[in-house]
């Protein structure tokens, strides 16, 4: 018992450290590197890992008043994490943005949609899956009872506006329900409106440390296959995800992923419980020091952009002690310790 104090007591004082370090480069400029895509080679189909991704990055530049300038940032910063921290593949990780030169990796709905069906296609026991997506969410009224607040959450597409959104529904039956005994996924979705956008039937309750079921009102199946499926959301469902620059200097990034980003780069694996406690931690830090620094009209010309007013969410196709259970993107640290 004593010894188990000691190192939760240790982890702590690195989780300390580590928030003050984050604070420390938010005036810093920040450089990606290059994606450097070879589609022929990244996308072939007799490739088979047991770590696969699908990266979507959407700025929306043929939409000028929904333009976001962070998505391709943390497109970049999450693809680098899988390679240098989690040993992904780099050929397979599907990446979908704008830039891409080949026209399968738009990232248009139907694009999005393929994707997501090769990530979970032909899952086996041990693979390690991961779903991560920067753009627009938003909200739309339910009409099949399957939503405890009345509303279905959507991720935008590229063409939401001439093929519409896709909504959770579909993700789950995407992504959730085929994954087979033995297959973990992850999903970070860096979006507005994205607490609950794989519809998965457990959300844990932070402040309470308690697991609270979010089970569909009219009984259909949300689960999965005996797979695992794990989500991470930018906020709340009835909350706004920052698109800022409160951490680099002219550079914007979303502001979950770039918490989470630095975090797991110099803490590998943090339990699911100290990560979201270091993420709020960070959070509160970044809007007490902005809060000291902004004043009068400047706050009201810039708070939009530098006040992070959102929630991070944990949610699971089942419960777990997240403050025993360790986060990593590979199958290591997924088991009880």
């Amino acid at each position: 018992m004593e010894m188990g104090r000691r190192k939760h007591q240790g982890l702590r004082s690195r989780i300390r450290s580590l928030s003050t370090e984050i604070r420390s480069k938010m005036h810093q400029t920040t450089a990606t590197p290059s994606l450097s895509l070879q589609p022929s080679a990244f996308y072939s189909t007799a490739t088979r890992s047991s770590k696969r991704a699908v990266l979507c990055g959407i700025t929306y530049n043929n939409l000028k008043e929904l333009r976001l300038k962070g998505s391709i940032n943390d497109v970049k910063n999450m693809r680098e994490l899988l390679i240098t921290t989690f040993g992904y593949p780099s050929e397979c990780i599907r990446v979908l943005t704008e830039e891409e030169l080949d026209r399968r990796f738009i990232p248009t709905r139907k694009n999005i949609e393929d994707s997501l069906r090769w990530l979970v296609n032909d899952c086996r026991p041990g693979d390690s899956l991961v779903f991560y997506f920067s753009g627009h969410g938003s909200r739309l009224r339910d009409y099949n009872n399957d939503e405890l607040d009345g509303f279905d959450e959507t991720i935008c597409p590229l063409d939401f506006k001439e093929v519409g959104m896709i909504v959770d529904n579909d993700l789950n039956s995407l992504i959730v329900r085929p994954l087979a005994r033995g297959v973990t996924l992850h999903a970070i979705v860096d979006a507005c409106h994205s607490g609950t956008i794989l519809d998965l039937t457990k959300v844990y309750n932070s402040l309470q440390r308690k697991w609270e079921d979010n089970s569909p009102p009219s009984g259909v199946y949300k689960g999965t296959n005996g797979g695992l499926a794990i989500c991470i959301s930018a906020c709340v469902d009835n909350q706004d995800a920052a698109d800022t620059y409160a951490f680099t200097a002219g550079a914007k990034n979303g502001a979950l992923t770039y918490v989470l980003v630095e975090i797991l780069k110099k803490l590998p694996g943090p339990t699911y419980g100290d990560l979201l406690d270091l993420i709020y931690e960070t959070f509160d830090d970044v809007n007490q020091s902005r809060s000291r620094s902004i004043t009068g009209i400047l706050r009201r010309l810039f708070d939009n952009n530098l006040h992070l007013s959102q929630t991070p969410v944990l949610s699971s196709s089942a419960e777990f002690d997240v403050y025993r259970k360790h986060l990593s993107f590979s199958l290591m640290f997924t088991i009880m310790k």
